[in-house]
């Protein structure tokens, strides 16, 4: 069985950092990398497991996403194995919950929460009689009584717009999904929509017919929606588009690319996400990466903060993103 010397060795710290680390000692002072670099020693060396007292349990992840929002956005499933492997770092004990098992299901005694997905009034109503500590990833629905943590969507859509009005891009689509009421199911417009909408309308630059928008962010949505405007808009089709996601961005190329369209000799594509297949696609896409590991490691850290009392105050963390450049726009 690994000691803590051993531990300590190879995390590059002292003994007793080890030691407070894994005994969660709440008046330790070590940046959060340094605690996982500990803790992924710890497991590496087997150390035991019952020696990794867990911070806080338990603790409710609640994946309100179904499993076809899931299975058209990879972005999302990536964020749910991402709480989850944090979780593990920290030795969190998560009962986890689906949007199909009901807000009622979740046990009375939690300590605190991560949420993915949208919520209705009725459900942050129960949320808050269960506890006052509560995580959101990629929303913020509460910012008065819960932490949360999202990519900055307005800050990545401005900078979107400016890399093709920088360009010489005087016609810019839009190509997205749409939000939704969770109370009413009533459809709004995306975040990302609006930002884009502002950027350009007070430049003279917005065109209604080159922003179109379906029910859903996948790959499917993407292609009908680039066939769509090419046959709408012909030789008028803009020469650059802005689109909400990557899975959307993949659809719209194939559409392109089935109908002989150049890109980016013609038509510039620009997206979100940065997943797995970016860099493969033809032609390889130009995308914002979206940090999916610091995104999850911010949530769980905001907890963790909320759970040992050491922070009271709410907090709402915004993150940048890297645009990656590759060959789909210019």
């Amino acid at each position: 069985m690994a000691t803590i010397k051993q531990i300590a060795e190879q995390a590059g710290v002292s003994i007793t950092t080890v030691s407070r680390v894994l005994n969660n000692d709440p008046s330790l002072s070590v940046t959060q990398d340094t605690r996982d670099r500990i803790y992924e020693v710890a497991g590496a060396l087997g150390y035991r497991k019952k020696s990794l007292q867990p911070p806080v349990k338990p603790i409710a992840f609640l994946y309100w996403l179904s499993e076809q929002e899931e299975l058209h956005d990879v972005y999302f499933k990536s964020i749910r194995l991402g709480i989850e492997h944090q979780a593990e770092l920290h030795n969190i004990e998560l009962s986890s919950y689906k949007l199909s098992d009901g807000i009622e299901a979740v046990r009375s005694d939690i300590q605190g929460f991560i949420a993915v997905g949208r919520f209705s009034s009725a459900e942050m109503k129960r949320l808050q009689e269960l506890t006052p500590h509560g995580v959101f990833v990629d929303t913020a629905p509460d910012p008065d009584h819960y932490d949360a943590v999202r990519p900055d969507l307005i800050w990545i859509t401005r900078k979107a717009v400016d890399f093709f009005l920088q360009r010489g891009h005087a016609q810019i689509g839009f190509v997205g999904g749409v939000d939704f009421d969770p109370d009413t199911r009533e459809v709004r417009q995306d975040l990302r929509e609006t930002i884009f909408r502002d950027c350009l309308a007070p430049r003279g630059m917005l065109e209604e017919e080159h922003i179109f928008t379906g029910p859903q962010f996948s790959v499917e949505d993407g292609y009908e929606l680039m066939l769509g405007a090419i046959d709408k808009l012909g030789d008028r089709l803009p020469t650059a588009f802005f689109v909400a996601s990557d899975p959307i961005a993949v659809g719209c190329l194939q559409a392109l690319n089935e109908r002989g369209i150049a890109i980016p000799g013609r038509v510039s594509v620009l997206s979100i996400n940065n997943i797995s297949i970016a860099k493969y696609v033809s032609p390889p896409l130009t995308t914002f990466h979206i940090d999916i590991e610091e995104l999850c490691r911010t949530a769980v850290t905001l907890l963790l903060e909320r759970v040992s009392g050491s922070r009271t105050l709410v907090k709402t963390v915004f993150l940048n993103a890297e645009l990656i450049i590759r060959k789909s726009a210019v």
